[in-house]
C-alpha cells in the first residue's frame, strides 16, 4: 500500500475542523491505491489523561467529512480520486516524543532511554550532546512543559515476586528518547489514581 506523509495542504483543511471539536490533529495522511485511496485522520485530545469513546470519533468524522465536502472536489494529496476517510487515535504504539503526549500519559508504564550527559563516560555518540544511556521502565508520575518526574520500575529478584519500585526521578525532555508506552494487563493505566503511582503490584 502507498502511503503519502501529512500534505500541508490536506492538514490545512483537516485542522480547523478538529480544532472546533477541540481535539488535537496528530496526522492527516494519504495512503491505498489509486482509485482506493484512505485519507487517515489520527486525532487526541489535547490535555488529560481520557481516551476518545465511539461518539467523538464519529462526531470528529462528521465534521472532518464536512469541512473536506467544503473544500471541493479537488484536494490536496488527493486531486479528485475517490477516497475513504479513516478516524483513529493514537493508540499505545505512538512513542511519547513531545511534552503534550508524556502529559497525556501520566500514570502509564513506560520504557524510555535515558540520554546521558556529555562526559559521563558513555560511550561517544554523533552529537556530543547525545549520548545513549541505559534503558528505564517507569510510571510516569507528573509530566510538564520542562520536563517529566518517572518512578522507576523494576522486576523482582525472582519470578512471581513483587516489582521494586525507586524515588521519583525528574528528567528534562532533551535528556530522553522516545518513550513507549507499556500495555499492562493488571493495572488501570493512566487511569490509575495519583495514590496508585507509587505502589506496583
Amino acid at each position: 500500500m502507498n502511503t503519502s506523509p501529512d500534505a500541508t495542504g490536506l492538514d490545512a483543511l483537516v485542522r480547523p475542523a478538529v480544532d472546533t471539536l477541540g481535539l488535537h490533529l496528530e496526522s492527516a495522511t494519504v495512503g491505498g491505491e489509486p482509485a482506493q485511496r484512505i485519507l487517515t485522520v489520527v486525532v487526541d485530545r489535547a490535555e488529560g489523561t481520557d481516551g476518545l469513546d465511539l461518539d467523538e470519533l464519529a462526531e470528529a468524522a462528521r465534521t472532518v467529512s464536512a469541512a473536506l465536502d467544503a473544500a471541493g472536489e479537488d484536494l490536496p494529496g488527493l486531486g479528485t480520486e475517490p477516497y475513504e476517510l479513516e478516524i483513529s487515535t493514537p493508540g499505545v504504539s505512538r512513542p511519547l516524543t513531545e511534552p503534550r503526549h508524556w502529559r497525556r500519559n501520566v500514570g502509564r508504564l513506560v520504557t524510555v532511554e535515558i540520554l546521558a550527559e556529555p562526559g559521563s563516560g558513555a560511550e561517544p555518540a554523533a552529537d556530543p550532546a547525545v549520548v545513549p544511556g541505559p534503558a528505564l521502565t517507569a510510571r510516569i508520575q507528573a509530566a510538564d512543559e520542562a520536563g517529566v518526574v518517572l518512578i522507576p520500575v523494576r522486576p523482582g529478584a525472582k519470578k512471581g515476586m513483587p516489582a521494586k519500585v525507586g524515588e521519583p526521578e525528574r528528567h528534562a525532555y532533551d535528556r530522553l528518547g522516545p518513550a513507549q508506552v507499556q500495555v499492562e494487563l493488571t493495572r488501570g493505566g493512566a487511569g490509575a489514581a495519583t495514590g496508585e503511582l507509587n505502589t506496583e503490584v
